[in-house]
């Protein structure tokens, strides 16, 4: 009865106002300005710093121009939620009187009458009008998709979404390709107008990339773009096409892979409640016992050679990682060379410090390190790429079982939105011995997914999948069979 009482209220301010059902005769609907949206396809942040400014900052967004607006006081929420439903009906712009930016806001629209809710809700020159007027006739409708992450503070912007016609769609966060929702919304209308509504946008810079990589609809098995969000589980097999000796996924042909690792995933998904997916981790350079023709101690598989096997495990939906271990180069050159396949959606960028070899080290003599600086230097340009290309986020695992492997690790760069950090703790042996691992390398660490590996030949005794989930905590996001 409150509720009802204060909308009556707001609506007694209109009667009192002297308002008219129609201020001008029609003889035609034809000749009534028509509404007009803005159809331009962009990404636009409302972000600022008062409800009033963001109010006026969507109109801008979704309107070209309209005939009217509905007006409310900045500081009277009763009034704005009886003046959202005028003008949703309406279908015209909501604005906040109370400060310049609805005034400026109706000037640019070319609005000639306003329908006004509680004290203070008029605009100079502008007639008055009732709320139970015919709303005016749209130019066109096209399409848009408005984001808000907080829909009680920004419920007038969001008003005005809805008389344009727009998709609103309740985020998360600010992190869109983290929100299933949000990236289903965008994806189904992708040449539509994106507007983000919130202060929180205010501190994002990469909103353009992250809208056009929710525009190519490519997801995980949640729905989200983003690997390791908490709520997935990847399970995967290691090693490389046609060589059984490395690993798993090398002991049987390609479409047998793809089979063996979703059943493998299967047992997985009757175990826990995340959503389980199968993964695949391929050794595109192998660390040499002798030195090769670069004299690098690394054996390179062409791009051109993996990519049959990379496009069988993306069109079964099975997302591949690219594994590193570049001997005596460096991580950088070696991810360059695959470009090609790391531009695709679901291939993923992995570093395997213990083959990371100093000019004069060899395989197998010492374990390897990498510097913070080489670390970063390869994500930067991993993430210039995602960047430029406009793909979804890409993971990056880092392999770690000692300290040393990953040398300076508090200065590894672990918060680039274009890519998702693992760090894969794959020590083997004695189950005691792969807690110790676990529990040391985990220590200290920065704030990242997490990854544990179960060495089918060398792990004393094999965890089964239930004992996998049951002795490992927390859970890890990625598990890998080698």
């Amino acid at each position: 009865m409150r509720r009802l009482l204060l909308v009556l209220t707001a609506a007694a301010a209109l009667v009192l106002a002297g308002c008219t059902a129609d201020p001008q005769p029609q003889p035609s609907r034809s000749v009534v300005a028509p509404v007009r949206l803005a159809t331009a396809r962009a990404t636009v942040a409302v972000d600022g710093s008062s409800a009033a400014a963001r109010a006026a900052a969507a109109s801008r967004a979704l309107f070209t121009a309209s005939p009217g607006v509905v007006l409310a006081p900045a500081g009277d929420s009763s009034a704005q939620r009886a003046a959202a439903a005028a003008a949703v009906r309406l279908r015209v712009p909501l604005l906040l009187t109370g400060g310049g930016d609805a005034a400026v806001e109706a000037r640019r629209l070319g609005a000639t009458w306003s329908v006004g809710f509680g004290a203070g809700s008029r605009l100079a020159g502008l007639r008055t009008r009732c709320a139970s007027a015919s709303p005016p006739p749209l130019a066109s409708r096209p399409g848009a998709v408005v984001v808000a992450t907080d829909e009680r503070a920004d419920a007038v912007a969001l008003a005005t979404a809805k008389a344009a016609g727009a998709t609103v769609v309740a985020a998360r966060s600010t992190d869109l390709n983290g929100d299933p929702a949000v990236v289903k919304a965008i994806a189904a209308e992708e040449d539509d107008r994106v507007v983000l509504v919130g202060a929180a946008f205010a501190s994002r810079a990469d909103l353009a990339w992250s809208v056009a990589a929710a525009r190519t609809g490519w997801t995980y098995a949640d729905g989200s773009q983003r690997a390791w969000d908490g709520r997935s589980l990847h399970v995967a097999l290691y090693g490389t096409p046609s060589d059984g000796v490395l690993g798993v996924l090398g002991q049987q042909s390609g479409p047998a892979t793809i089979a063996r690792v979703k059943a493998l995933s299967r047992q997985y998904a009757k175990r826990t409640s995340r959503t389980v997916s199968p993964m695949l981790e391929v050794i595109a350079t192998v660390a040499a016992g002798g030195p090769t023709d670069d004299g690098d101690y690394s054996s390179e598989i062409d791009a051109s050679t993996l990519e049959p096997y990379v496009d069988r495990a993306l069109a079964a939906g099975v997302p591949v990682i690219l594994d590193l271990q570049p001997g005596r180069s460096d991580f950088l050159t070696q991810a360059k060379a695959y470009a090609s396949l790391l531009e695709k959606p679901g291939v993923g960028l992995a570093l395997d410090p213990e083959w990371r070899l100093g000019p004069k080290q060899k395989p197998l003599v010492q374990i390897g390190r990498v510097s913070a600086a080489e670390v970063n230097r390869t994500s930067a340009w991993l993430a210039d790429l995602v960047r430029t290309k406009g793909l979804p986020p890409k993971p990056f695992v880092l392999h770690e079982f000692r300290l040393t492997m990953l040398q300076q690790r508090q200065d590894v760069v672990v918060d680039r939105p274009e890519l998702d950090v693992l760090i894969h703790v794959d020590g083997q042996g004695s189950q005691p011995d792969k807690q110790a691992t676990w529990r040391a390398v985990r220590a200290g660490a920065p704030d990242v997914g997490w990854g544990w590996k179960n060495f089918l030949k060398k792990d004393r005794p094999v965890l089964t999948p239930q004992q996998t989930l049951q002795q490992v905590h927390p859970t890890p996001d990625l598990i890998t069979y080698q």
